[in-house]
């Protein structure tokens, strides 16, 4: 069956009418702009200008910073007596912009500077030892760090010791032994800045400003590609900077910048927010992942027009190789997940898959599978080398840091780390963190929530809902674009685009217009969407698309759901209380259960016995199965009979016997052979020690003197098994016992071992 891949989740509209047409009166805003306003939270008339027309009054004090008078007269000094400055950047778009800032800035005030950005893979990220060390040899006196060095330590330490002062500019979480550098300039060290979300190159203009003693406009630029490019908040500050540097870009005479746009195919005076995130940043980024990282920083500074030129097609043809590669590593790395599909965290392994994509990778492998993911490339003399990212609600990184001894190097953060290990700790390894998952009460078949702004239909899609909408721009973390639920009359005109068809196009069809929709990587559910053409919603964002000067609307789709019963896929092999907190109707099989969890149920929520219940008289909002059925009717008397919108499946079984297994025949003729020679034993006593001798699970030696019993080999009597002489001849499958278990095995396979796509397929056609 056809499933959504997120949990659609409305916004409780938690405003009340009148303080929305209260504020879109005051401000003359459209009433939908305020509701989303006031629903992020901007209440305040004043607050609420700002957020729509940032001015230089948003843009804070550069001297409010922790350090950062320290930083300034440091620098100062340096270029008063002219020594060598180096600023020590990082390999990605923001760490490149970071660095382009300080070192035009530099430049400008006369200084003897130069740049080192340390490659990912000799290197490594942050202040590097011997990278420190060939600096200072070479002559710098003073190294100013961006985006990065709070947590450098050890380098920061080597350098005081030959005689060479550290500036650390940063935004990266803080360690719990802050470096001993000459000024750490980083937000979360000022109490008196207000605000803590700056990216490096945000930092790294603020420390700009604070030298120069003025707002430096021509690096708003580079400070709005960085912001955007790392995926920090887009709020007070950070949004100024990202509004005012989108108007510089769009009047630009950086050559490196104009290049990099004609590359992408955009028009100047129309770069947005997402041309930067899809297309500038990651162009940028493609340059560190795929080696050396230094021609970024050639790009975004030089002066030459035909040098821009060059250098700009050489990162957009870095970044389609590196596009190659993800898709060609992606599509390996998928295929190995077929043979993890008990584990909790997916852990693939290949040969020759190059290291700085890989957790890209990882991230495309997480979402679609909706797993922990960690994917390793072997590496010379057996190493093993690559990245993991997680899924909300599983910290990673606390997973794995009790195994730091298994690994050579490792670090990171809740939702995404880096780590190299030994290959032949690879099972050991995977065991371990299989263990910490299941600890952890990890639930792999949860689906990620998606966030619903407004409920719609196709025919409030135009020009008037689009401007109301853009108002909010420019949008990016925790200023999202507004998400839409988009319930049409038909879906029709589905076709699969794209080279390789992975992608699809349609239209949502409503009482009076229609509106074109892009879903991007659903080209594989085509046919199953053209069934369901009639019963289908979309969640979505609004955007514009102009061919051939026509501008039409368009549907950004990121999920597309049944707009009739849906069934969750949540099978888990443990009962936390946090998955009874929903309210609706928790449906048991097993009468036990049902009174063991009892107080685990709120207020909102109910428990009834499936033999109760009478599913033709009675409705529910939302159906719980909770525990295993113990034959297929009884859960096919669910889904046919009940009348509901939504059937979430836990299926929770305390034993599962496909741990344990059918024995085999040899094992029944080994039991056979012993009785004959010990034809009584004492159960009781002996049944471990008789397990134990047999090398024979203990359940399953308890099940084949049963299936024994029955058959009339063997007779139980006051806890002693006797040998019955001369036994029937009679096979072990006329054992109904036997028959059961084989049934209830199969039952297990169909509802337990099966993938979330086949399950819920399978469930769907019990329905009919």
């Amino acid at each position: 069956m056809f499933s959504a891949k997120f949990k659609w989740t409305e916004k409780p509209q938690t405003v009340t009418t009148e303080l929305v047409e209260s504020l879109s009166n005051e401000l003359g805003l459209p009433q939908l702009t305020t509701q989303i306003l006031v629903n992020r939270g901007y209440t305040d008339p004043e607050q609420i200008k700002h957020f729509l027309a940032p001015d230089e009054s948003d843009l804070l004090a550069p001297m409010l910073l922790h350090d950062m008078e320290k930083a300034v007269q440091r620098i100062q000094t340096a270029i008063a007596n002219e020594e060598q400055i180096t600023i020590y950047g990082d390999y990605d778009a923001d760490g490149l912009t970071s660095t382009a800032i300080l070192y035009e800035t530099l430049l400008e005030m006369g200084a003897n500077v130069n740049y080192y950005v340390p490659n990912r893979f000799s290197d490594g990220y942050g202040p590097n030892v011997v990278a420190f060390e060939k600096l200072i040899e070479n002559g710098t006196s003073l190294i100013v760090t961006v985006d990065n060095g709070v947590a450098g330590n050890e380098a920061i330490d080597r350098a005081r010791e030959l005689k060479c002062d550290v500036v650390v500019t940063d935004h990266h979480e803080l360690p719990e032994q802050l470096p001993n550098a000459t000024a750490i300039v980083h937000a979360d060290l000022s109490p008196d800045y207000p605000f803590k979300e700056l990216s490096g190159a945000g930092i790294a203009f603020k420390v700009a400003t604070a030298l120069t003693d003025e707002i430096p406009q021509e690096k708003l630029d580079l400070a709005a590609i960085g912001t955007i490019a790392d995926l920090v908040s887009l709020t007070g500050e950070n949004r100024a900077l990202v509004q005012f540097g989108l108007n510089v870009i769009h009047l630009t005479e950086r050559p490196g910048l104009k290049a990099l746009i004609k590359q992408a195919k955009l028009k100047l005076e129309q770069v947005d927010e997402e041309n930067i995130s899809f297309q500038i940043a990651p162009a940028l980024n493609s340059i560190g992942r795929m080696g050396e990282a230094t021609p970024g920083i050639q790009l975004l500074t030089t002066d030459d027009e035909a040098t821009a030129t060059k250098l700009a097609q050489q990162t957009f043809k870095t970044n389609e190789h590196r596009k190659q590669l993800v898709t060609e590593i992606t599509e390996q790395a998928e295929q190995l997940v077929s043979n993890q599909a008990d584990q909790p965290v997916l852990m693939l392994v290949g040969s020759d898959w190059h290291e700085g994509v890989l957790g890209i990778v990882a991230s495309r492998i997480k979402e679609k599978f909706q797993k922990p993911t960690i994917v390793l490339t072997k590496t010379k003399n057996g190493i093993v080398k690559g990245s993991g990212r997680s899924v909300p609600g599983f910290d990673l990184f606390q997973a794995l840091n009790p195994e730091r001894n298994l690994m050579v190097a490792f670090g990171g953060h809740e939702m995404a780390v880096g780590l190299t290990l030994a290959s032949e700790r690879l099972p050991e390894f995977q065991r371990r963190l299989g263990e910490t998952a299941r600890q952890q009460g990890l639930q792999t078949n949860q689906r990620a929530e998606l966030s619903i702004d407004y409920s719609i239909q196709p025919d409030d899609v135009n020009q008037t809902l689009y401007d109301n909408l853009q108002l909010l721009s420019p949008f990016g973390v925790d200023n999202e674009k507004p998400e839409f639920a988009i319930h049409p009359n038909l879906v029709s005109g589905l076709m699969a685009i794209g080279v390789d068809k992975s992608h699809l196009k349609f239209e949502l069809i409503g009482n009076q217009r229609k509106v074109g929709a892009i879903a991007f990587g659903w080209g594989s559910q085509l046919s199953q969407l053209r069934e369901l053409a009639t019963n289908l919603k979309v969640a979505g964002t609004i955007g514009k698309n102009e061919f051939r000067g026509r501008t039409n609307f368009q549907v950004m789709v990121d999920d597309i759901a049944p707009a009739g019963m849906v069934i969750e896929d949540r099978r888990t092999n443990k009962l936390v209380q946090a998955m009874f907190q929903e309210p609706g109707t928790y449906l048991f099989f097993n009468e036990k259960i049902q009174h063991q969890l009892a107080p685990y149920l709120n207020e909102q929520a109910k428990s009834l016995l499936v033999k109760d219940v009478d599913f033709e008289q009675q409705e529910f909002d939302h159906l719980f199965i909770v525990d295993f059925p113990a034959q297929l009717s009884e859960l096919q008397q669910v889904l046919k009979q009940a009348q509901t919108s939504v059937i979430t499946v836990y299926l929770y079984k305390k034993r599962h016997l496909r741990t344990v297994g059918m024995p085999s025949r040899e094992q029944y003729t080994k039991l056979f052979k012993f009785l004959e020679k010990q034809p009584t034993v004492a159960l009781r006593n002996q049944i471990t020690k008789l397990g134990q001798q047999l090398h024979f699970d203990p359940q399953s030696l308890v099940f084949m003197i049963q299936v024994f019993t029955e058959l009339g080999f063997v007779t139980v009597n006051n806890g002693v098994l006797h040998k019955v002489d001369n036994p029937p001849h009679r096979a072990l499958k006329t054992s109904t016992c036997y028959q059961q278990r084989e049934l209830d095995l199969q039952l297990e396979k169909q509802l337990l071992a099966s993938s979330q796509q086949q399950f819920l397929q399978w469930l769907q056609s019990l329905r009919t």
